[in-house]
């Protein structure tokens, strides 16, 4: 945390570690850290490029990067 009062702030990444460890690293666990690196390469492309988020009425956040940058 950042400091008094900053917790809320912690609650996005708790979250985006939780979808990582529930949707790819519980699934497909590693053999060594080479393997783990190229999959998780692979996860964030998929949720980046590929995967519609609720939190951002089910849109791509790539799509609305490009869009606002």
């Amino acid at each position: 945390m950042d400091g008094k009062g900053r917790a809320i702030d912690n609650i996005f990444i708790e979250r985006l570690w939780r979808s990582v460890k529930y949707d790819h690293v519980y699934l497909w666990p590693a053999n060594d850290g080479s393997e783990l690196f190229k999959g998780l390469q692979g996860y964030f492309k998929h949720y980046n490029y590929e995967l519609r988020h609720q939190g951002i009425d089910r849109q791509i956040p790539a799509h609305l990067y490009r869009q606002a940058a």
